[in-house]
């Protein structure tokens, strides 16, 4: 096993597609037309299809409970959407050890979500609560 220390990072990537964001849409309900219909998109300010926010986001939960520490529970996590991300863009979420508690087993992460660019679209902190400091990833 190994054990977790501060500056820690784990990460998860994916390349959005049209069916992750149909599957997401179907799944949540969440059919706002920013996100289906690339004629209503052309008419926003981002002039095509943005992929939902929340789905991006969800790469760090990825990044926490698959490659950080098997088991471990959100306890809560803050979002900052920086930039729009679009279809065929690919994701890397990043988390990082700031912090570690001495009298539980909670960890606090710096989240951040960049582009194919290295650029952030979503940044964010997150703390978890973890069975043990060691990690079998």
């Amino acid at each position: 096993m190994k054990v977790l220390t501060l500056g820690h990072v784990a990460t998860a990537s994916k390349t959005m597609t049209d069916d992750d964001v149909r599957k997401f849409a179907d799944l949540v309900g969440d059919r706002n037309p920013i996100h289906l219909d690339e004629a209503f998109a052309r008419k926003t300010k981002f002039g095509r299809r943005i992929v939902h926010g929340l789905l991006i986001a969800s790469l760090i939960s990825t990044a926490i409970g698959t490659h950080l520490s098997k088991g471990a529970v959100y306890l809560s996590q803050t979002l900052q959407f920086v930039k729009p991300v679009y279809l065929g863009d690919t994701i890397t979420a990043r988390v990082t050890v700031v912090k570690i508690r001495n009298d539980k087993p909670i960890v606090t992460l710096e989240t951040v979500c960049v582009n194919q660019l290295e650029d952030p679209v979503v940044k964010g902190e997150a703390q978890i609560l973890i069975e043990d400091l060691r990690t079998t990833r």
